[in-house]
């Protein structure tokens, strides 16, 4: 679930249940505490979250190209420059290896920027990644238009001039911005053109045509074979350093804070999970996980209703947030409980030697744990010495643990998930006599039958909150190795499975030479 989309649904509804819910109503809505983190991004690929931003004064943007030219109309840069350094290329001569160029940018002024979640520069043939973009470019998601990145880029651009965007922020092995004006007025300044020494000799020429994806294909997939004594510098893996080093610039990135040089305007945000806007996208999404929820069933309605919001928060002068740290707040949460709900599920599914009715006290003991800030001294059974079905007693608890964190903001239907499984798991142990503080007489209920109960809640619960905290490699990878999580344009593989590559599974690759492959399994 991500953190963006909830920030537009609305104000807290109170609490008023009489007794724990059996299983809060899901809301459609993708949370994530970790915004402009590459993980949560490639986790959840489709964009569905536009965000205004603005990139501070002096920091370096990269534009690798054929030329020493400033671009006169609008193209892509790096905020690595390792992103840039494919794209750095000269036309060869007489076969040789030449220079090539790249630009390093400074930015003079703040950048008005915005931003698409998800691998928003991924191209996919049967689109889904930049559906976001092309509704606000072309007021329709077009498939047959997924590579279409010059186009994309300049209609981009001129949409976003009434309203002085300076650029798009979009991710893929690693982030870039689509700079729309790279003169003075534009907001950046030239610090230098360098011409480097080159790895390779595949020119990548200016992406002037329609099919802007077959240049970035070049520099990505280059046509040279393995082994040939160009591209491999007898035996040296040019390319295979190019990708990895592309992918390693953008794993600074992978986890919170995410990168940092972006400032994201939370209080802007505009989602298309939120069904004020696009009601017309909740029947197409019934079923489906979210990796598979697109934008094209959108209705005409509800796409003018979103870029009518859309030109308020870009144009509106005041300013609008409630003061609120909205980051900060959902990172106090995650910290509270992604470890301990891992823990939870370590010792549910452990093979360990410890018997049932251990593990079953471990778990208990664990619970109470989490749900010590919120245990009144009277939150008991009653008569204590009878073991009840009847969890009311236990609402004090839930209640204090849904709302401590969220009392002043818009997400208790999150929280209030999160705390009826903790509080409701907790309950069971108790009434089962597993809790070293409440004695009651215990039901007849096995420990095996409480930990099979309890393992499919914490499961369920874990999948529903799908925080990319829990996204890492099994066991741990070597320190000559890393976690990688497949990224486009190797993440996708039409050959693959069940679609395996929307839902993408880290593993470890090598750091340097042999080089693992990057190409989803």
């Amino acid at each position: 679930m991500h953190l963006l989309t909830l920030l537009s649904l609305g104000a807290l509804q109170g609490l008023s249940a009489t007794q724990i819910p059996l299983r809060p109503p899901t809301v459609d809505t993708d949370l994530n505490p970790d915004p402009l983190a590459l993980w949560h991004d490639l986790s959840a690929s489709l964009s569905h979250n536009i965000v205004p931003a603005t990139v501070p004064v002096n920091t370096l943007l990269y534009h690798g190209r054929v030329d020493d030219q400033l671009p006169a109309v609008p193209e892509w840069t790096s905020t690595d420059p390792e992103h840039s350094w494919p794209f750095c290329s000269a036309p060869p001569t007489n076969d040789s290896i030449a220079g090539c160029w790249q630009l390093t940018l400074v930015t003079s002024r703040p950048l008005k920027v915005l931003y698409f979640d998800g691998s928003s520069a991924a191209k996919i043939p049967e689109g889904g990644p930049t559906d976001a973009q092309d509704l606000l470019a072309w007021g329709k998601a077009d498939p047959e238009r997924w590579a279409d990145e010059r186009d994309r880029i300049d209609d981009l651009c001129a949409w976003g001039g009434e309203f002085g965007i300076d650029g798009y922020l979009r991710m893929e092995m690693d982030f870039e911005i689509m700079l729309c004006d790279f003169s003075s007025h534009g907001g950046v300044e030239l610090v230098s053109a360098d011409y480097l020494a080159a790895w390779h000799n595949q020119f990548s020429p200016p992406l002037n045509r329609k099919n802007a994806h077959a240049d970035a294909h070049t520099a990505l997939y280059p046509q040279a074979p393995l082994g040939d004594p160009v591209a491999n510098l007898e035996g040296f893996p040019v390319f295979d350093v190019l990708r990895f080093e592309t992918v390693h610039a953008g794993s600074w990135h992978d986890r919170y804070p995410g990168d940092t040089r972006i400032v994201l305007d939370l209080t802007r945000l505009v989602s298309f999970y939120d069904t004020s806007l696009a009601p017309s996208l909740v029947q197409s999404r019934a079923g489906q996980q979210r990796w598979d929820h697109r934008l094209h069933d959108i209705s005409a309605s509800d796409l003018v209703a979103v870029r009518t919001r859309l030109a308020a928060v870009l144009t509106a002068t005041d300013n609008i947030g409630s003061g609120v740290d909205w980051q900060t707040l959902y990172r106090v949460i995650v910290d509270r409980y992604a470890n301990r709900l891992e823990l939870l599920q370590h010792v549910l599914n452990t093979t360990s030697a410890l018997n049932i009715d251990d593990r079953a006290h471990i778990v208990q003991t664990q619970l109470r744990i989490m749900l010590a800030p919120y245990i009144p001294l009277t939150a008991r059974p009653i008569p204590i010495s009878t073991a009840s079905s009847n969890d009311s007693w236990a609402n004090p608890v839930w209640q204090a643990c849904a709302t401590k964190h969220t009392s002043l903001c818009c997400y208790a239907h999150w929280t209030r998930r999160l705390a009826s499984v903790v509080t409701r798991m907790w309950v069971h142990g108790v009434h089962a006599g597993l809790d070293a503080f409440i004695s009651v007489d215990a039901t007849t209920t096995p420990s095996a039958t409480v930990l099979d109960n309890w393992r499919m809640e914490v499961q369920d619960l874990m999948a529903w909150l799908d925080w990319s905290v829990w996204v890492k490699c099994r066991p741990a990878c070597g320190f000559e190795e890393m976690c990688y999580l497949p990224t486009w344009p190797w993440f996708y593989n039409r050959e693959s499975p069940n679609d395996a590559w929307k839902r993408p599974q880290p593993r470890c690759i090598r750091r340097f030479a042999p080089y693992s492959p990057l190409e989803a399994a």
